[in-house]
């Protein structure tokens, strides 16, 4: 072979090699370039499974808490009759508020409130155990478990129906405008009372009648209190329930000298039980059955509130 034919071939040759040698390294290239996506891909993965793994974990435990909690309130209110009974006592908060809840010559407490809650607590098998309360408090004192229901002629309002398990209504009520009868001509309707001022129970409908008037008033701890102002001429008038007022002013009664005459609105009285308890339930039905049996009815008539009294 002669030199310059050799030239070529071994220049021929090294540009192959050459051209090889490139292929080969981009190819290395390439393979290192996807080697490395796939290690940060497998890198982000692995940092993401285990936030992924512990937001699962922390989902699945707050549904366990609510599904507890649950289960703990249903378990609570499906044990207030058990546990009535256990303790063998039903403790009745009330105030003296004839004729529903108020004290015999003995010191017992009778009323027609009173009665039904001992017809109560009997059907229970239990005892009826009763409370004097300051009715303002009457919600802490019912959450606080010093008492198991409120049972006082209690005007079921929406902050008592949204606070506690309230039975179904059993008597109707007015709150009424109480002043001496020498007066009552004078105040007849609601514009009269606007330069009245009024003695009402702290906590009351009468309370929230005054207010949404916009009436001067001075709050004391019961509806029998605000009579007594009435009477000593420390207050012009007075909001009590229509009930009462029908039982205590006027002819024959300890305030003669008093009476009613201006209507504010129109009620319904209801207990009231822990937010959950069945004994709520339970009461609607021993209301049922003394309705239908006529004890309910008699017990009334027994008091005066016959008229009053809601069909069951």
């Amino acid at each position: 072979m002669s030199e310059i034919k050799v030239r070529h071939f071994f220049k021929g040759e090294y540009n192959i090699m050459k051209k090889t040698f490139a292929f080969i390294s981009a190819m290395a290239m390439a393979a290192a370039l996807l080697t490395g996506c796939g290690s940060s891909s497998s890198t982000a993965s692995t940092t993401a499974a285990p936030a992924a793994t512990e937001a699962a974990t922390e989902a699945a435990a707050e549904k366990e808490t609510e599904a507890e909690t649950t289960a703990a309130a249903e378990t609570a209110a499906a044990s207030e009759v058990a546990e009535i009974q256990a303790k063998g006592k039903l403790v009745v908060g009330i105030t003296d508020f004839e004729p529903m809840d108020y004290k015999d010559a003995d010191g017992s407490w009778i009323g027609f409130d009173a009665d039904m809650a001992k017809a109560f607590a009997d059907s229970l098998g239990v005892e009826a155990e009763f409370v004097e309360i300051d009715w303002d408090n009457k919600i802490l004192e019912l959450d606080g478990k010093t008492i198991d229901c409120v049972w006082n002629g209690m005007t079921l309002t929406d902050e008592v129906k949204s606070a506690m398990e309230c039975s179904k209504p059993y008597c109707n009520n007015a709150q009424v405008v109480i002043v001496k009868a020498a007066d009552a001509d004078k105040y007849q309707d609601k514009d009269s009372l606007k330069d009245l001022s009024f003695a009402v129970e702290a906590g009351s409908a009468g309370e929230a009648e005054v207010e949404a008037l916009g009436l001067q008033y001075t709050a004391v701890k019961a509806q029998s209190d605000a009579l007594m102002e009435v009477a000593a001429g420390t207050s012009d008038a007075a909001v009590i329930d229509s009930l009462m007022a029908a039982a205590m002013v006027g002819e024959g009664t300890g305030y003669s000298d008093l009476t009613y005459t201006v209507g504010l609105n129109s009620e319904e009285y209801g207990v009231g039980f822990r937010k959950g308890s069945d004994l709520a339930e339970k009461l609607n039905a021993f209301f049922a059955e003394s309705y239908a049996d006529g004890s309910m009815m008699e017990c009334a008539e027994k008091y005066g509130v016959q008229a009053a009294v809601c069909e069951q």
